[in-house]
């Protein structure tokens, strides 16, 4: 039990479980907005913290880490990027079409049968990295769909997608956005927006419901992990004997990284909990 509350006192930011949590706070969570979108912004709805779209039975569902809309009915989703997710067997990084997936699940789940197309609301899907995908030390990396032709031609779908990159050294952006950068990758206070959400950070650990649900979800986890594992191992050894145990050990991670992303684990918790690397646990995420 006391292991379970001092790896929650240890979580910072960048941390999946704490980056929600921060983010249901609306003062905190409007000001990084308006911030980032030089708007005022006057006030804003929680969807849904951590919420999974599952558009038809069979598609590839998603779980969104903070989804939001504002009071002119623009949607946010938020997601901390910790790693650069690749697929192992073909070198190429997933965020890229992660964010067009992403972009589509949510246009999908809003539009509602009979609407038209222009009743999408506006949407802004914002990833903040600890990379840098691009590598051209841009703080922000903002994506609209441009012709090639003519650049000065927009198309104008209102959907846009931003890469915040923690390590950037181009392009300006405000104060408070600079400080929160400088705390997501040092935890180095430097303005009194980064003490706020420093405070806040306190608060959260010291919030006994909070500390009730971070010490359930890591139970539930290892009780999954335990379980998965067991049933990862019997049928991992069954192939093994056919195609050789190296491969039915690594079908046996594979099916426990299965069972433990269907349950909404992270990325980060899950590739702990298997031994597969943060890259092989998005691979499989991304199937």
């Amino acid at each position: 039990m006391q292991k379970q509350i001092s790896n929650l006192d240890k979580l910072t930011l960048s941390n999946d479980f704490l980056f929600k949590h921060v983010m249901l706070r609306k003062r905190i969570c409007k000001h990084i907005l308006e911030e980032l979108l030089h708007t005022e912004i006057a006030d804003i709805t929680y969807l849904e913290a951590e919420q999974t779209i599952d558009v038809y039975p069979d598609s590839h569902g998603i779980r969104l880490d903070v989804r939001i809309a504002d009071t002119a009915n623009t949607h946010y989703n938020l997601e901390m990027q910790v790693k650069n997710p690749v697929n192992r067997a073909t070198g190429k990084f997933l965020l890229p079409k992660r964010t067009r997936y992403y972009q589509a699940m949510l246009d999908t789940d809003m539009l509602q049968k009979g609407q038209d197309y222009d009743e999408l609301s506006p949407t802004y899907i914002i990833f903040f990295c600890l990379f840098d995908f691009f590598q051209d030390s841009q703080r922000i990396y903002t994506f609209k769909k441009r012709c090639l032709e003519n650049m000065n031609i927009e198309l104008a779908d209102e959907a846009v997608i931003m890469f915040l990159n923690t390590l950037g050294t181009k392009g300006d952006v405000s104060p408070d956005i600079q400080s929160l950068f400088d705390y997501i990758n040092s935890n180095t206070i430097t303005s009194n927006f980064t003490r706020e959400v420093a405070d806040t950070i306190v608060e959260i650990k010291n919030d006994k419901k909070v500390r009730d649900a971070y010490m359930t979800y890591e139970m539930r986890m290892k009780d999954l992990r335990d379980e998965a594992h067991a049933e990862g191992k019997a049928e991992g050894l069954a192939e093994g004997k056919a195609e050789g145990l190296a491969e039915g050990k690594a079908k046996e991670k594979t099916a426990t990284a299965k069972r433990l992303l269907s349950m909404g684990l992270s990325v980060e918790d899950i590739a702990k909990a298997t031994s597969l690397s943060v890259e092989q646990v998005e691979a499989i995420k991304a199937e």
